[in-house]
């Protein structure tokens, strides 16, 4: 499944919007919830969401050559400059980017990525389920079995068979790992808590590799 840079961005937005909306009742204890990116907790995790939402590719090449090509380095800068002096603060620094066209690489899908893969790592820890339109999932499923960038998604399924449960997303060809076409994407993007929700002989394969570099 094929969707052009123009038909991503509103699903981009709807996402961004949508997450906001769940953040809004959160108590500054869940703020500082653990989130699935090791290290972050949620609150920071939003911050860096916002980041790469008012990033061009000549900014993020000035902040790479600002921290000497120390690409983590560069990532935690960008996230202290949103992050604010509140969770409110946060918070609504992320919804003056929700509506934006701006990205720091190429791809517009890797973007969706981002914002659906991040979404993920604040809301499991706060137990939160967002219904994902199956479109969306699928035109990101589809991005990311075919590129390692910006996370190395097709290298982590190389040989195994996926296929989702509830849209029409199949790729591959070996051990087979099934699931919900968001579980799948989880995993590709090396969240392993979302691994205990597949099935097949593939998913001890997939799990092997979740030690590889990640979003």
């Amino acid at each position: 499944m094929t969707t052009p840079a123009t038909g991503t961005w509103p699903l981009i937005h709807t996402e961004r919007t949508a997450l906001a909306a769940d953040l809004a009742q959160l108590t500054d204890h869940q703020w500082a919830t653990p989130s699935l990116c090791e290290g972050l907790t949620i609150r920071e995790v939003l911050a860096h969401l916002t980041s790469a939402a008012g990033l061009n590719p000549v900014r993020w090449m000035a902040g790479v050559i600002r921290c000497r090509f120390d690409f983590d380095k560069q990532v935690a800068m960008r996230l202290t400059e949103q992050l604010g002096a509140t969770p409110a603060e946060t918070l609504d620094r992320f919804r003056r980017v929700a509506t934006r066209t701006t990205k720091p690489i190429p791809s517009t899908v890797a973007m969706l990525g981002e914002t659906i893969v991040h979404g993920e790592d604040i809301r499991r820890p706060l137990g939160i389920e967002r219904d994902y339109p199956v479109r969306t999932l699928t035109t990101l499923a589809d991005y990311y079995q075919r590129t390692d960038l910006p996370v190395f998604t097709k290298t982590r399924i190389r040989n195994l068979r996926l296929t989702a449960t509830d849209s029409p997303f199949t790729t591959g060809e070996g051990p087979r790992v099934s699931g919900t076409t968001l579980a799948l994407i989880m995993a590709m993007a090396g969240r392993a808590a979302y691994l205990d929700a597949l099935d097949g002989d593939g998913v001890a394969i997939l799990r092997e590799r979740q030690a590889q570099p990640r979003a």
